[in-house]
């Protein structure tokens, strides 16, 4: 496919025919042709087959006036929406102020947390834990001897 090709028709979809401007590829051919590659199809092949395309796009667009369907257009199916410079600006710099609040909200939470304190024992409890800890220990190595 050369870059820039492009024609104006339908589209092929398994529920049925879009119309707009598409990018000219023949996987809609490859559905209809099934096991048979699409590399061994000749130039003039591709080239019938993209003129029958097109006939049957014709009859089914036809089709569609007779039966009132309302024709879609290819600027009608893309609505796509876009913002200008000073929206992006408004919505950047009120996201800027939201993670400002946010990060000084959680600044201020950490400075107030008081310290904890660190317990410590005294001279006299830490030596009756000692002295429990050894009895503890001295009546296990008895008892494996």
């Amino acid at each position: 496919m050369q870059p820039g090709a492009y024609f104006l028709g339908a589209s092929f979809n398994p529920i049925g025919f879009e119309y707009c401007a598409t990018p000219l590829d023949f996987r809609w051919l490859s559905m209809l042709i099934g096991a048979m590659d699409l590399l061994d199809l000749t130039v003039s092949q591709l080239k019938r087959a993209a003129a029958i395309k097109e006939q049957i796009d014709k009859l089914h667009k036809e089709l569609g006036s007779i039966l009132g369907a309302p024709a879609k257009s290819g600027s009608a199916s893309k609505n796509q929406r876009t913002m200008s410079a000073s929206v992006k600006n408004k919505i950047a710099a009120t996201q800027k102020a939201r993670w400002a609040n946010l990060r000084r909200a959680k600044s201020a939470t950490r400075s107030f947390k008081p310290a904890v304190k660190k317990k410590t024992f005294s001279p006299a409890t830490r030596a009756k834990l000692s002295a429990k800890l050894k009895a503890y220990w001295a009546g296990k190595k008895a008892v494996k001897k």
